[in-house]
Parts: structure tokens; sequence; C-alpha cells
């Protein structure tokens, strides 16, 4: 045999020792494990939202303090009869509407537990045009009652788009529901005098109407605040059922008068009676000039306004109100036509 031949065969030997050395010590492949299937986890459901869902929410809530505001919505209030109230056969079912919100402090039992809980109710006026441009502001603490434009209280009209109307645009849009509104920023309250921070406590819109006679301008009745020393006198004088003498003697009998005030205090309170008839007999010549100068669709339109009140129904996430719901009487409004 020649040596190449001797020398190929040995080098093809050392190769195969070589390989099954290769093989003894080379890590086995480990065996793949086979894949635990995931249990499928169930689909999750979102209840979808009502078109008229968030209504009530967005009416501003007149009147309500700033630092309750917040409480108002601790609780899910159930407002689905606002809601049905513009479906066919409902009260508000292809009306003009313009609605407002309000808050009344309530003692409530919710879940075994009895509190008191700012309840809100929405205020809707159906008619053809805003029922207001006006606020009133009135507490027992004022010595008369203002009336100011909205917009001085950066309150006013606006329109309520509908959750599925959102993505139109809103200027194509005949919207028939109106809310009224009020853009006073939140963070900038702290910077508003205490007067004027107060003022919102105590408005209400101020609805006119002409063809009834104002609780003012039949009352006999003059709240007095007599500006006397060490403290001032609170009363109400009626110059048809009070005389004069009499009411300022008990007040000294009662110690709210001294003796050497006695003439100081009846000329106020005839002052203040004078001032008060001049302002009834105003207001009647006004209101009786207003209505000669309406045109009859006005009139009309006038007569037609209605008024409702609603309260949230009864629902697992909110105080039942049923029992404290209160008819809608205001001297702006007169009574409303139905509360619910």
């Amino acid at each position: 045999m020649k040596k190449g031949t001797k020398r190929k065969a040995k080098q093809q030997q050392e190769a195969k020792q070589d390989a099954a050395e290769d093989n003894t010590t080379k890590p086995q492949p480990r065996a793949k494990r086979a894949r635990s299937s995931k249990p499928q986890s169930e689909p999750e459901y979102f209840e979808d939202k009502r078109n008229l869902e968030d209504l009530w929410k967005e009416t501003f809530p007149v009147g309500t303090e700033w630092d309750q505001l917040d409480t108002v919505y601790q609780f899910k209030w159930d407002f689905s009869n606002l809601e049905n109230a513009f479906e066919e056969g409902g009260v508000l079912y292809e009306k003009k509407v313009y609605l407002f919100g309000c808050t009344e402090p309530q003692l409530v039992m919710f879940k075994g537990e009895s509190k008191v809980v700012c309840v809100p109710a929405v205020v809707a006026v159906v008619s053809p045009f805003p029922p207001s441009d006006k606020i009133g502001i009135n507490s027992v603490q004022r010595e008369a009652e203002e009336i100011i434009p909205m917009k001085q209280m950066k309150m006013d009209w606006v329109p309520y788009i509908p959750l599925e109307d959102r993505d139109s645009q809103v200027d194509r849009l005949k919207s028939q529901i109106f809310i009224l509104s009020c853009n006073q920023r939140r963070s900038a309250l702290k910077h508003l005098k205490l007067d004027r921070l107060k003022k919102y406590e105590y408005c209400l819109p101020y609805f006119y109407q002409p063809f009834k006679e104002d609780e003012v301008e039949q009352s006999t009745e003059v709240p007095i605040i007599f500006p006397a020393e060490p403290k001032p006198v609170f009363c109400e004088f009626d110059w048809e059922l009070d005389e004069l003498e009499e009411f300022t003697d008990k007040l000294v009998e009662e110690e709210e008068l001294t003796e050497d005030q006695k003439d100081a205090f009846k000329e106020f309170v005839k002052e203040k009676v004078r001032e008060a008839k001049k302002a009834n007999r105003e207001a009647r010549e006004a209101r009786k000039k207003a209505i000669e100068e309406m045109s009859e669709e006005t009139k009309a339109a006038f007569e037609s306004m209605r008024f409702y009140k609603f309260y949230p129904v009864q629902s697992p996430d909110a105080p039942d109100v049923s029992n404290v719901k209160s008819p809608f009487i205001n001297r702006y409004y007169g009574k409303a036509h139905e509360v619910l």
C-alpha cells in the first residue's frame, strides 16, 4: 500500500473518533415543552351611553354654594325621567326647551344612614324664545332685591348637543334644547370679592310674566332695617294691617328701640312705605304698557309657557328622594305645571 493511501485512511479514522467524542460531550437538546393553552378571558361589555345621559350634569345648578358643588355629583343620580320626557309621548317631545339646575339640601336615607344631601333638580321651561336674560339676587340679608343681566354673572343660555350629534358641525345643528351655562372659572373664585361670591348663592333666573301680577305689586309689607345703636332693628311693617304708633311702642317695650329713637324710626318707616307704594305703582304701569305694546305672537308665547320640575328617579346608587319632592313655587316662575 502506498504511503499516501495509508495517511488518508488514518486521517479518516481519526475524524470518525473525534466525531464520536463530540457526540458524547455535546449536551443533548432539551425536549420542547408542550405549550399550555391560555384560558380565554370573557369579553368585556361596555354599556352604551344614552343620548341625553349627561344633560342634567350640563345644566348649571343656580344658587348652589361653590364649596358644595362637588357634593352634588358624589352620587350616580338617575335622570332617565328627564331623558324620557324628550321621547315621543313625553311632555317635552319636539318642543323648544330651556333648562336650568338647582339643588335642595334634604335629610334622606342612604344605605341605612340618615344624612343631609344636596339633591339636584332640573327645571325645564317650554318656550319658543329664551324665557329670561336676567338673574334675580335676593336673600334675607339683602335690603332689596337686585335684578341684573345674566351675563354680569357669566351666565347664558347655550345649545345642548346630544351625544350622537357631537361629531357633527355645531353650527349646522338646529338645537331644540338650551341649557343655562356659567363660565365662571372656579380657579378664579379666590380672587373674587366676598359680596360677588355670595351673589352666586342667592341667584335664580328671573322670569318676567306680564300676565301675572307680581307678588311685590300685591304685597303691603315693607322690610325695615333701621340703623339703630347698639344694633340695627330688623322687622316688617304692613301698611294695611299695622298701626305705626302701636307698632313702634311694641318695639320700645321689647327693648328693640329706645324711647328717644321712636320719632326717627317712624319717619324712617313712612319713607320706606312711600318708596314701596311708588315701586308697586310703577311696576303695574310698566306691566300694563308692556302688554299693550306686545304682539299677538308674543302674547301667545307667554301664555303657552310651561314649567316642569324633574327630580332624580330611585336607583340603587343614590338616595331615594321620592319623599322630599317639593312643589315648584317661586315668585319668578309661579307654580310648575308638573313635578316629576
